[in-house]
């Protein structure tokens, strides 16, 4: 009885803390839902925000709301390609690595030009736009080169696959056309081969000049001379004796299975 209770209480322990398990995962995958959520909105706030002061908002202030917007365009487009494209290539795990540490160089110009938009000095802003203009070039080159190199590799690897697919296909293709046979000469179901000789069965022979066969006997009898004409008539002549005499129906054996002729019929 001991044994069985203690057995109870370990069951239910262990269901607490299944349960405890699997509410912390379910918070944890809400939380990290509700935060990527939280974190879209406000880069789409944002860059509402920029395209708005980039209108709305000529001179130093407006372009510097043009570089950030480039900028944040740029490294989220190279973003999605590269961790797009790694499931099914693990060789941009490189590329990754590289495109983070170009992040951090992209995030610390983010962070300064953000500061310059509160910046009163317009005149120091206008000094040190060239230099951050040339900065957020390199980051962006940096940038589309991953992103375009990664294109062109998924690219390959779909023209790769394709050129194999449409091989295999018509292979399979030639299969499935089991019909088609090989010219062989002993194949009785090939094609006849226009000018070809064919063979030629028993009792039959092959023209030199046409290749068609034709029937011995009756080709070597077109050689005979006149004797033979009457014998190659219709029907034969009185003096022919037949090749085969009829059966006389008196002198053929009867079997128990006949029906005997009646009477009148024999003495007629």
């Amino acid at each position: 009885m001991e044994a069985a209770a203690a057995i109870v209480g370990l069951l239910f322990v262990l269901f607490v803390l299944a349960g405890v398990f699997v509410t912390v995962k379910a918070v944890k995958a809400a939380k990290r839902g509700v935060d990527r959520t939280v974190a879209q909105a406000r880069r789409t706030v944002e860059d509402t925000t920029l395209r708005a002061r980039q209108f709305a908002q000529p001179g130093v202030v407006g372009e510097l709301a043009q570089l950030r917007l480039s900028l944040r365009t740029s490294m989220r487009a190279t973003q999605e390609v590269l961790y797009g494209g790694s499931p099914d290539d693990a060789s941009l795990s490189e590329a990754i690595g590289l495109f983070e540490r170009l992040s951090a160089h992209g995030h610390e110009l983010d962070d300064e030009l953000k500061r310059l938009e509160r910046e009163p000095d317009r005149a120091t802003i206008g000094t040190r736009l060239p230099d951050l203009r040339e900065r957020l070039e390199r980051i962006t080159h940096s940038a589309e080169s991953l992103r375009w190199a990664a294109r062109d590799r998924a690219r390959k690897f779909a023209d790769d696959d394709l050129a194999s697919l449409s091989d295999q296909i018509d292979v399979e293709s030639g299969a499935l056309r089991h019909w088609t046979r090989v010219e062989d000469v002993t194949d009785p179901l090939r094609d006849p081969v226009p000018g070809r000789a064919e063979s030629a069965g028993p009792g039959e022979t092959t023209s030199p000049g046409q290749g068609q066969p034709t029937d011995g006997p009756a080709r070597s009898g077109a050689t005979a001379g006149p004797s033979d004409a009457a014998a190659r008539s219709w029907g034969p002549t009185p003096e022919d004796q037949p090749a085969i005499t009829a059966r006389d129906p008196r002198t053929q054996p009867s079997y128990p299975w006949q029906k005997t002729p009646r009477t009148e019929d024999t003495t007629r």
